[in-house]
């Protein structure tokens, strides 16, 4: 697995995963960009997001308490000189469906704590931390 990232002119960049599949990035204007793609760390948040959700909608399946619907809200916390790291992530979970709260706890800590390979790259660096709350469909 890997990618290839192009400069497009501007501030704009295209990424091409090994599977042929691109994704489009820019800086803010105030940094020379458009501000039409995501930015690089928007696209980390992003990934974070993703792999993680993917993680708790297979294990809730597998537990036989699908979810009808998931939203991950995501913070980062930076540094304030660069490189501007990013040094805190908060993860807030709102899983909906007939879903015992318990699974819902389980199925996020087997993400964050086993499965999710962006959220444990990233937490060799910084702090993620998370919240769950269950609603109903």
């Amino acid at each position: 697995m890997g990618v290839t990232v192009r400069y497009e002119g501007g501030m704009r960049f295209v990424g091409e995963s090994a599977s042929g599949r691109a994704i489009a990035m820019d800086a803010p204007a105030d940094s020379g960009g458009t501000g039409s793609e995501p930015t690089p760390v928007e696209l980390l948040l992003n990934s974070i997001g993703g792999c993680t959700g993917m993680d708790i909608v297979y294990a809730l399946r597998k537990m036989r308490t699908p979810a009808t619907g998931l939203t991950i809200r995501i913070e980062e916390r930076r540094a304030s000189s660069f490189p501007r790291v990013v040094t805190n992530v908060h993860l807030d979970y709102e899983i909906a469906g007939e879903i015992p709260e318990e699974n819902a706890r389980r199925a996020v800590e087997l993400s964050l704590s086993t499965y999710c390979t962006v959220s444990n790259s990233l937490a060799c660096v910084g702090e993620i931390t998370h919240a769950v709350r269950v609603v109903p469909s």
